[in-house]
């Protein structure tokens, strides 16, 4: 219960002030509480999820259940390992922290977006929601992957901003070209199908 409290407190920080939330995250050699929070938020997120597909009336099956109690967790998992080190890349560019145990903190803090993205995902119900929720979502994710990047692992403004500003790009160009219909297809089939009609 206690570490449900402390979580849920430094969600609302990151929210209110990631400014003071980043910059107080320190390396005490505790990373198995960072990928702990990443699967149980992904656990969160793909009962959601499940939860969502049989109120619709999808049917149940053991691959559907499988997925959403293993795979989707462990891919979570996955993605705080893969950050991990896109984050520590990015440090060393900007000239920042070059401490992976800080990285993976930083990541792992703000895994309560996951289970909300899955969420909106899944709910999207045309390609004009699709496009509504993966812009916002795309865009959240950046802004927190900035703050981590300057105030959690210090790396100089003027390089973060001209990083995340490369991202920025990247993602815009997915946007304008065809290449987004992939990356809805990964989100929400049914409703990136129907940007395709």
């Amino acid at each position: 219960m206690s570490k449900i409290k402390k979580w849920y407190k430094s969600i609302k920080d990151i929210i209110i002030n990631p400014r003071r939330f980043f910059s107080k995250i320190v390396a005490d050699g505790d990373i198995e509480e960072s990928m702990l929070r990443a699967f149980i938020f992904g656990l969160i997120g793909g009962i959601l999820v499940l939860s969502m597909h049989l109120i619709g009336g999808a049917e149940v099956t053991v691959s559907s259940v499988f997925s959403a109690l293993v795979i989707v967790p462990v891919v979570a998992v996955a993605l705080l390992f893969v950050g991990g080190g896109l984050m520590m890349l990015v440090s060393e560019i900007t000239g920042g922290e070059r401490d992976w145990e800080i990285a993976i903190k930083g990541l792992a803090s703000i895994f309560f977006i996951y289970p909300v993205i899955l969420v909106l995902n899944a709910a999207a119900f045309n390609c004009t929601s699709l496009w509504v929720v993966s812009i916002v979502g795309d865009a959240y994710v950046l802004f927190l992957f900035y703050n981590i990047a300057l105030y959690c692992m210090h790396g100089r403004r003027g390089a973060v901003m001209m990083v995340v500003g490369v991202f920025a790009i990247f993602m815009i160009t997915v946007y304008l070209t065809n290449y987004h219909v992939g990356w809805f297809l990964l989100k929400n089939t049914t409703a990136a199908l129907s940007c395709l009609l």
